[in-house]
């Protein structure tokens, strides 16, 4: 089965859900990053704003090395992200080139503007490719179903549904995150920190060393249980 996590920007996929990705592509899933844009505008001093694009590329493609998985950036800018019919249709068309049974995410709360339109996008898109009705590039509809993830930034209303035993995962996790120069250098919030606080504090009311979690849309009958819904390990 094929998995696609899908951020607004260059690190929000591996920091989300980076551990579930890696556990997820041992099993034998093809798992997919797809960051709509590097997120470039948070540049480092001596560095100009398409230098960061490229680093920051190269970072999450490195970071998916580690954890096993593909990546993919499109071309949209950070910060100017729009909803449109134009983003839309091109990741459903890009759904329906990937087949995922299963999208992660951002949470519809935000304080940051591209991850609430990130989640939106993932909505609309989901219907658009599910309808035969569209003629994306020729490409047959695909439905699938999507589930939001834990962002620092998106944690209004956030309350987990599943919560995925990564304590195999969580190093390599970590590993991962690291090959980011934000998560490791950033002055204004601890990265790195965080998500190894907060993958530990999940574990905790979970029963295991570490874990994850996922949450339904907002209306969707909820369902707790160890894993996602439909990817047997």
């Amino acid at each position: 089965m094929n998995l696609v996590v899908l951020g607004a920007h260059c690190g929000d996929a591996e920091i989300q859900a980076g551990a579930i990705a890696h556990k997820y592509a041992k099993a034998g899933h093809r798992v997919t990053f797809v960051h709509l844009t590097a997120g470039e505008k948070g540049n480092p001093p001596g560095s100009s704003i398409e230098e960061y694009r490229e680093q920051k590329i190269r970072e999450s493609e490195k970071s998916a090395a580690v954890l096993g998985v593909d990546t993919i950036t499109l071309d949209y800018r950070d910060a100017e992200l729009t909803f449109s019919d134009d983003i839309v249709t091109r990741v459903a068309t890009l759904m329906r080139e990937l087949k995922p049974k299963t999208v992660i995410t951002h949470w519809e709360n935000s304080i940051h503007p591209d991850h609430a339109l990130c989640a939106q996008i993932v909505q609309a898109a989901q219907l658009k490719a599910g309808l035969p009705g569209f003629n994306l590039d020729g490409l047959p509809a695909h439905f699938y179903n999507y589930f939001h993830s834990e962002n620092w930034e998106d944690m209004e209303g956030y309350v987990p549904d599943i919560f995925v035993d990564v304590s195999e995962e969580f190093d390599t996790y970590l590993e991962a995150l690291s090959q980011y120069w934000f998560v490791m250098n950033s002055k204004s919030f601890r990265y790195y920190d965080y998500y190894q606080a907060l993958g530990t504090v999940r574990g905790c009311v979970n029963r295991t060393k570490y874990a994850q979690t996922l949450k339904y849309p907002t209306g969707l009958n909820v369902r707790k249980g160890p894993a996602i819904p439909g990817f047997n390990l």
